[in-house]
């Protein structure tokens, strides 16, 4: 297969970080190889400062992408009729509360309009109405572009005495991340998003309580897999439970060293110059933001399309060039572009490209000139 290079703008898989493709060609080790057990012991203390998880948490990556992060939890976390109260607002916000029901949980649902934010004040009613076990929040919305306020809700459920599931697939990586201060018990991101690993692991940390939670459990997990005690079992006392993924424990060790030596702070610095320029550039062929600026998600970037231009032959086009943009899910199909800004993907010289075969594409000049002097002028 003649495999070319795209220029991968997507809101997930990134482009791979160098020094985790250089690590994918690493010698092959057994599972239970000393080498594998020092370089996952490497990346359970790199996981505790990625999420400021505080050194009683447990953290691990699992041998799956994000969705595999989402559901361990749940499953972990949760037992048959438990209540959880989930806050909605597009495609992974239902998928949680989806998966919940399928753990025999009794879920409530909070929801916002597709394009925004969770309101804190509808948490808030929601939390006084009921007890709850678990309020479970998708921090980034991936599918729309959309910043929740996941730190004000978790702060509001820990005041209800609830646990806190966080999605953290478009956030931990690129931001300063504080799970311990925040009040987060559970979170999961997927290595192929921020962190610009190959896709096929999910980093996860579980609080002090949320261990607790399962070790005080009154049915099994019923989740071999991901059974939290089967996870403490290798990763921990170095037992034998599954064969982990080797080639991607070495490229997820490598990716995730070089955000933290790039720093957070740092990161989403750059991501925001980039995203900010971008935005600016793209206004002068008539996109506009889908998401109100105030709830508006750094690491991808939602643009309602101007109303003459076709979503499909457009983006058709794109590849036809070698530049990989994503459209709209559901009701916003059609309508909207989802840019990736995560990880390598925020770079100036990948969106100065984007942009240049998008004015060649349309046929409208100018956007490219805006994005060199809003990247300048910072």
């Amino acid at each position: 297969m003649n495999m070319i290079e795209q220029l991968l703008l997507t809101p997930g898989p990134t482009p791979i970080e160098p020094h985790a493709a250089r690590a994918l060609s690493f010698p092959m080790r057994g599972h239970m190889d000393p080498d594998v057990f020092a370089i996952n012991a490497t990346i359970q203390k790199n996981l505790l400062e990625l999420y400021g998880a505080g050194s009683d948490a447990f953290t691990c990556l699992l041998a799956g992408t994000g969705s595999l992060g989402m559901e361990a939890g749940f499953y972990n976390l949760l037992e048959p009729g438990d209540a959880v109260l989930v806050c909605a607002n597009g495609e992974f916000g239902f998928r949680m509360a989806e998966m919940c029901k399928r753990v025999g949980a009794v879920v409530t649902l909070v929801t916002a309009s597709i394009g925004r934010a969770i309101k804190l004040e509808d948490v808030k009613v929601a939390l006084e109405k009921q007890p709850f076990k678990l309020v479970a929040v998708v921090h980034g919305e991936t599918s729309t572009g959309v910043l929740n306020p996941a730190v004000e809700i978790a702060k509001l459920a820990k005041g209800h005495g609830a646990l806190v599931t966080v999605d953290a697939v478009t956030t931990a990586g690129m931001m300063t991340y504080k799970m311990l201060e925040w009040g987060i018990d559970y979170a999961y991101t997927g290595s192929q998003k921020c962190l610009s690993a190959p896709p096929g692991v999910a980093p996860v940390a579980f609080s002090a309580a949320a261990i607790a939670c399962v070790e005080n459990r009154k049915t099994r997990v019923p989740l071999w897999y991901a059974d939290l005690e089967g996870l403490r079992a290798y990763w921990d006392r170095r037992e034998y439970h599954h064969t982990v993924a080797v080639q991607l424990h070495y490229a997820l060790d490598a990716a995730l060293q070089a955000a933290l030596d790039e720093g957070m702070e740092a990161r989403a610095r750059r991501v925001q110059l980039v995203g900010d320029a971008t935005l600016k550039a793209l206004a002068v062929a008539g996109f506009e933001a889908f998401v109100p600026e105030a709830e508006r998600l750094p690491t991808v970037l939602a643009v309602k399309l101007p109303e003459h231009l076709s979503d499909v032959k457009v983006r058709a086009s794109l590849r036809e060039q070698n530049v990989i943009i994503t459209g709209g899910l559901g009701e916003t199909a059609g309508k909207i572009w989802r840019l990736g800004l995560m990880g390598e993907a925020a770079r100036p010289a990948y969106y100065a490209r984007f942009l240049e075969t998008l004015e060649r594409v349309i046929g409208v000049s100018g956007m490219t000139e805006v994005f060199e002097q809003s990247i300048a002028i910072v």
